[in-house]
């Protein structure tokens, strides 16, 4: 029953992360600096996924995640730099994360993910343009990447204090 407790939880929030990536992408976004950019409100999901439940099941939610969205409205692209931001910033959020609740937040551990997210995307982007050109966008990305990720970090900090589901989850992974 555990483990099919745990894989609920774990299709609950895939799905969750999927359509709001996909409500995302139908969002323009408005600011004429920043084309391309988005606010990554996905990414509320991966906060929850890294606080909530063990590192092997975290990475297949966020793949889990990437591979639906794309699937259901993206392109081969749109996946390896979403996947590139994906990764970078959740395996740079899991190793901050380390540093402990009285090192750091919830909200501090989001807005780096938020600026990891920008330089795995325009890394990708260097490395097919052929140029480090690219990186001199990264100034106004983090600016929007870092801001978003403080406002979806107060969200997953909203969730986790009053959704029990997820607080059960939490406490089980504290545990551990």
């Amino acid at each position: 029953m555990k483990k099919n407790k745990k894989l609920i939880y774990i299709a609950l929030l895939v799905a969750q992360g999927v359509i709001i990536g996909l409500l995302e992408n139908m969002i323009p976004f408005p600011f004429a600096v920043a084309p391309g950019a988005k606010l990554g409100l996905a990414n509320l999901i991966t906060i929850i996924a890294l606080f909530t439940l063990p590192i092997k099941n975290s990475i297949l939610l966020v793949s889990l995640r990437l591979i639906l969205t794309t699937l259901l409205g993206g392109t081969v692209s749109t996946f390896i730099y979403s996947a590139a931001g994906a990764f970078l910033s959740f395996f740079g959020m899991l190793f901050i994360k380390q540093l402990g609740p009285n090192k750091i937040s919830t909200i501090g551990i989001s807005a780096l993910g938020g600026f990891l997210h920008n330089v795995g995307q325009l890394l990708v982007a260097s490395l097919i343009a052929r140029s480090w050109f690219v990186m001199l966008y990264l100034p106004v990305l983090s600016l929007i990447g870092i801001l978003a990720g403080i406002a979806i970090g107060i969200a997953a900090n909203y969730l986790m204090l009053h959704v029990k589901t997820i607080q059960g989850f939490k406490a089980e992974s504290e545990f551990k």
